[in-house]
């Protein structure tokens, strides 16, 4: 087979707020190879991927990522690492490559599974997929007793763990913090699994994330996720050294796999967290799987837009039973609701699983992304490179 389309959708809601909310619009991705069909969806501002997609070759290292992937041929998982590897050389000083790189190597197993009729954590060379521990993904509230009402809530719809993150923690005082904390706790239950998500809000101010160790031992938080910018090795490391049961979690803002090997490897984590949809595909999260279970460090997935993520964000860590805890977003914009058909809903034990149909085992509804379409053109001179395509085929 031969890679003959790649069509990205600009999707987003009628109106994007500025908050931490990743549901807001998305990048859907088909690829096509003869009579075959996989989707993806990539983690990154949708009109900055596209124009790497299609952009006038600007040298030899800076080609646009379609150049490395149409025409080439598909019939293995060993073409789609190679393929990956073709991106990242040719489209080398692109730095949006592996962003827009990921959504593509997602629909490329979407489709791989779809044609072998096995679902991708199988192709990735699982015999299982595990049991998972969903937390509910929501932002903290306005004021401490929206927090304690979202908690409650969480609590009562069965979820045994929960993270807050980004809204106004962080910007205010350390009091403000405490209050937001407490609250956290409080409505979770004294048994419920406590996550903290500080949004990268400190930079690299270690005494500004250290004045918040605390309150967050007090309440058992089990991790503080992104205290800082990724990257910031010597601040993630001087923490952890103070940190004691709070462990520090991270890792989303890895683009390659070598930034995630150093977050794990000097970063001090006991936590490391992977989005599929901007690390380079489901292909090199799982190579990021595969180190963390060595180095000792548990591999968590990160993911907050549709259904389609979410799975794609599962496999490559489906099969490690004692890698139990995931993401599992539930403030949804309804965006990200109706681009699938189906969704991944916990059983009755409160547990998720990747799914066993094939390929990603999730169908984008069509007639539910067209209400939020984004018709996009990009025109250079005469020639146009781009323009939103036909999403029935």
């Amino acid at each position: 087979m031969r890679i003959d389309a790649i069509d990205f959708f600009y999707l987003a809601m009628p109106e994007i707020l500025d908050i931490g909310d990743g549901s807001q619009d998305a990048l859907l991705v088909r690829v096509c190879a003869g009579d075959h069909v996989g989707w993806g969806e990539c983690e990154a501002a949708p009109l900055v991927s596209i124009a790497s997609l299609v952009c006038p070759m600007s040298h030899s290292a800076c080609k646009p990522v379609q150049a490395s992937v149409l025409g080439q041929t598909i019939d293995s998982a060993a073409d789609i690492r190679r393929i990956g590897d073709l991106v990242r050389a040719n489209s080398l000083d692109l730095l949006q490559a592996d962003h827009t790189l990921s959504g593509i190597d997602i629909a490329l197993w979407d489709l791989l599974g779809r044609r072998f009729e096995e679902p991708v954590w199988k192709l990735l060379g699982y015999g299982q997929s595990c049991a998972k521990t969903p937390y509910a993904s929501v932002l903290f509230g306005g004021t401490p007793e929206i927090t304690l009402q979202k908690a409650q809530r969480i609590q009562s719809q069965g979820f045994r763990a929960a993270k807050f993150g980004w809204g106004p923690f962080g910007l205010g005082s350390v009091a403000d913090d405490d209050a937001q904390l407490h609250a956290a706790r409080e409505g979770l239950g004294p048994d419920g699994i406590l996550l903290i998500d500080a949004g990268t809000v400190w930079n690299t101010d270690i005494a500004a994330a250290r004045a918040r160790l605390r309150t967050l031992k007090e309440v058992s938080a089990t991790w503080l996720e992104e205290p800082f910018v990724s990257g910031a090795l010597a601040e993630y490391h001087a923490l952890s050294l103070e940190s004691g049961p709070v462990g520090l979690a991270g890792g989303e803002g890895c683009h390659n796999v070598h930034m995630a090997k150093h977050m794990i490897d000097h970063g001090g984590l006991k936590y490391v967290q992977i989005d599929a949809g901007r690390i380079g595909g489901i292909t090199i999260a799982k190579d990021v799987a595969d180190y963390a279970v060595n180095k000792g460090v548990t591999y968590v997935n990160h993911t907050f837009t549709s259904n389609l993520a979410l799975s794609a964000s599962l496999q490559p860590f489906a099969g490690l039973e004692l890698h139990v805890i995931c993401e599992f977003p539930t403030e949804l914009k309804s965006l990200a609701v109706a681009m699938t058909k189906n969704h991944i809903t916990p059983d009755a034990n409160g547990q998720v699983r990747a799914p066993d149909a094939p390929g990603l085992g999730i169908e984008p509804d069509l007639a539910g992304i067209e209400p939020y379409l984004v018709d996009a053109e990009i025109r250079v001179g005469s020639q146009v490179l781009y323009r939103t395509p036909v999403l029935s085929r």
